[in-house]
């Protein structure tokens, strides 16, 4: 994962949509949503790796997101959990050789 994070989220009839969390002080002006057809809207950030709580705002309603990586319950309703994995390297074999000979190292960036 190079910790871009696609966020989507179905809300048909919403004028405005924000993301807020953890990742960005929940803030509600930092991490807008635009729609994209049929009641949809979406997203895109990168993110630190590790675990992040966030909520959807649209036309000023706060939602949680059930199907995120979890959900936890707080004073003010439940938030939604991310967990943005580690990055990793691999080797792939291919890689590996063609390079067979040469004193470079190949790696290709992969999610694990």
């Amino acid at each position: 994962s190079d910790g871009r994070i696609e966020f989507r989220f179905y809300r048909p009839g919403a004028a405005d949509v924000q993301i807020v969390g953890t990742f960005n002080n929940w803030n509600p002006k930092t991490l807008s949503m635009r729609p994209v057809g049929q009641g949809w809207w979406t997203a895109t950030s990168t993110i630190d790796t590790g675990e992040h709580f966030f909520r959807y705002i649209a036309d000023g309603h706060w939602y949680t997101d059930f199907a995120a990586n979890g959900v936890e319950k707080n004073k003010y309703g439940w938030n939604s959990i991310l967990i943005v994995p580690e990055r990793r390297l691999r080797i792939l074999p291919e890689t590996v050789e063609q390079t067979q000979g040469n004193n470079d190292t190949q790696a290709e960036a992969v999610a694990a």
